[in-house]
């Protein structure tokens, strides 16, 4: 017998597109599921793989957009090395921009909220969660995204044009709706309002990144 304990890792992937698309692709089934399928001849095993992952990379193959080394053809080609099926997984994506001259050795002044403070929020948000439906809003299914997750119908409607304009899937609507559900519940916010599903769907950056770069 074979005894494999659940636990939750944290995975950081470093330079994404320059991995194999078939060896990103096989993170799909997990990171939809957290389950890992292994399959044989004879039998089928099934294991818990539950894990977050961190990745980052190069918005481009030279390291920028607006460098003027590659044309918008190119950086697509680079881009589209990472699968839409697989890009549809990653709840948060977000532009780090290149820092200026006087940033490398200013000091930051205002550094916003404290560790403890933000630590605090995340537990009580998590206790919503756990009252709510005794689960993270991450692992909610697609009924608990209709009862947990309505909208308002003027706030609805930007939400279906937001993901229309940036050709989003129904995968990426309802992770876009679960974010929105957490950022609420930092904010301890019963309903969900524009500002939430706006907050959620700036955290699309590469989903915005290639629309733009399809229009240029």
């Amino acid at each position: 017998m074979v005894v494999v304990y659940r636990y939750v890792c944290l995975q950081y992937v470093g330079e994404l597109a320059e991995f194999d698309r078939k060896v990103l692709d096989v993170l799909r089934e997990p990171l939809e599921s957290g389950f890992v399928s292994i399959s044989r001849a004879a039998r089928q095993a099934q294991f818990p793989a539950r894990f977050q992952l961190v990745a980052a990379m190069n918005p481009s193959p030279t390291g920028s957009l607006h460098d003027g080394r590659c044309t918008a053809e190119q950086i697509l080609r680079y881009l589209n090395r990472i699968s839409g099926p697989f890009l549809d997984r990653i709840d948060l994506q977000v532009d780090v921009p290149k820092l200026t001259a006087n940033e490398f050795t200013e000091q930051v002044k205002d550094r916003g909220q404290s560790s403890k403070i933000i630590r605090q929020r995340v537990i009580q948000a998590r206790e919503v969660q756990q009252h709510r439906a005794d689960k993270p809003n991450a692992q909610l299914g697609t009924k608990e995204v209709q009862n947990f997750c309505q909208l308002q119908p003027g706030d609805q409607q930007f939400l279906h044009q937001a993901v229309e304009k940036l050709g989003l899937s129904l995968r990426t609507y309802h992770r876009v709706l679960k974010v929105s559900r957490t950022i609420a519940d930092l904010a301890e916010t019963p309903q969900i309002n524009r500002q939430h599903l706006a907050e959620a769907l700036n955290y699309r950056a590469f989903d915005r990144m290639l629309v733009q770069l399809a229009h240029n």
